[in-house]
């Protein structure tokens, strides 16, 4: 089955080069597109979605909103962010709300495909180390560790090993680097991260980043409390 994309984008050219991109693909088809958030929400009442490519700045509804409402769903699409380097702010707020990555707006096709379908698969397409980057810059925007009773609390349902894992996914480290350095295979890695998903109600490895930031395991830097 192809996997059913709807762009939301204000700028028609934009959208028309992701139509192209995506319509040579014999795994993907363009089934909407909405030029701002609240059309985008519109279109998902009417059209099955697998994944939106979503677009920041737009009149009427943002995309860090239109993605916090589409993420609150139940069995919503995965939201992939589109950005600019001007707006990683964006692109953080968007991260919390709920979308599954985001990338540059003048990213290669090639990577914007493999990123469509990591996301359909259920990946994050966002590199840990760069999320870490993008935490880092805007960690002024998290709440201390003092404040973060709440989102520390719930880590208190993972079990040592699992909470290790976390602190160095939270580090940018991949599942093969956390395998070599905790000694395990990295099947065993895969299991951990999966059950702290799990535990902890997190979409994927991005989410694990964000709580592991608001709840004060590691600082600004990438390095444990």
């Amino acid at each position: 089955m192809s996997i059913r994309v709807m762009l939301v984008d204000d700028q028609v050219l934009l959208r028309t080069g992701f139509r192209m991109v995506l319509a040579a693909q014999p795994d993907m088809e363009v089934v909407a597109e909405a030029g701002d958030g609240a059309e985008a929400i519109d279109n998902l009442r009417t059209t099955a979605v697998d994944v939106v490519l979503m677009d920041v700045r737009m009149p009427r509804l943002d995309g860090v909103e239109a993605t916090r409402r589409i993420c609150a769903e139940p069995g919503a699409p995965k939201v992939l962010i589109l950005t600019t380097f001007d707006l990683d702010e964006y692109a953080f707020s968007g991260l919390k709300a709920g979308a599954s990555g985001f990338m540059l707006k003048d990213v290669p096709p090639s990577e914007l495909l493999t990123a469509i379908r990591a996301v359909h698969s259920g990946d994050a397409v966002v590199a840990p180390s760069t999320t870490r980057r993008l935490l880092d810059r805007f960690s002024a925007m998290l709440p201390s560790a003092r404040e973060s009773n709440a989102a520390g609390g719930a880590l208190e349902r993972l079990t040592g090993r699992e909470r290790e894992v976390m602190l160095l996914v939270a580090q940018g480290l991949s599942n093969g680097e956390i395998a070599a350095r905790l000694v395990l295979s990295e099947a065993t890695v895969k299991t951990h991260v999966g059950r702290i998903l799990t535990k902890l109600a997190l979409r994927d490895r991005v989410q694990v980043v964000v709580l592991a930031y608001e709840s004060g395991l590691v600082r600004a830097g990438g390095g444990p409390l």
